[in-house]
């Protein structure tokens, strides 16, 4: 059985449950995705299918990506992502995965690309606490001192500074499926998932 399949972040609602309680989650519509490739452990060291999801005008492919997708059918994909699997040879190039991998209560985890804030202070990127506001006051969002001038006499490695803010790969763990909604391809995720809407999202089954 494959460990996950990619799915599109569609946005974040309420589920009541059936005890009445509210529970936040994040709407995903997840696959569906078709396998494009297959590796096996004789061959490339290792068992895992290479899924394709969102369907991308073939215009817009390479031609070396159009010839790999043609095994596969006619469809040309946006997304392309390997996952584990213990069986490959019980899959097929061309074979559909849908959201009936997953089950309601299971436990998955969901990977994600953050989003990119940008060049930020120490105070967005790192929660900083500001400077006197008071008149004269030169410190009010600068870091301030980095450093000393006699020993070690220079930045030490790993210094909190400004810089880039987002726009990194994060996973979030041990995530609880509330609903699932096959004939739409939508899974309902408790919790809050990394990335903005529309951003592409990694639904993998815990490794133990």
């Amino acid at each position: 059985m494959s460990r996950g399949m990619l799915g599109k972040k569609l946005g974040m609602t309420a589920f009541y449950s059936d005890e009445g309680q509210l529970i936040p989650v994040t709407v995903v519509e997840a696959g569906p995705c078709v396998v494009t490739q297959i590796k096996t452990l004789t061959t490339d060291g290792y068992n895992a299918l290479q899924l394709g999801f969102g369907e991308k005008k073939q215009t817009r492919v390479s031609n070396p990506l159009q010839g790999h997708f043609k095994k596969s059918g006619d469809a040309c994909f946006e997304h392309l992502r390997e996952f584990f699997v213990e069986d490959p040879e019980a899959y097929d190039i061309g074979q559909t995965i849908s959201v009936e991998l997953f089950n309601v209560g299971e436990r998955v985890d969901v990977a994600g690309t953050t989003k990119g804030r940008g060049f930020s202070g120490v105070i967005k990127r790192h929660g900083f606490h500001r400077g006197p506001t008071g008149h004269g006051s030169k410190n009010v969002r600068p870091p301030g001192s980095i450093g000393c001038s006699a020993t070690p006499s220079k930045v030490v490695k790993g210094k909190k500074m400004p810089g880039h803010y987002g726009h990194d790969r994060n996973t979030i763990r041990n995530l609880e499926i509330v609903d699932i909604r096959p004939d739409a391809n939508l899974v309902m995720i408790k919790g809050a998932l990394p990335g903005p809407k529309s951003g592409l999202v990694a639904i993998n089954k815990p490794k133990f």
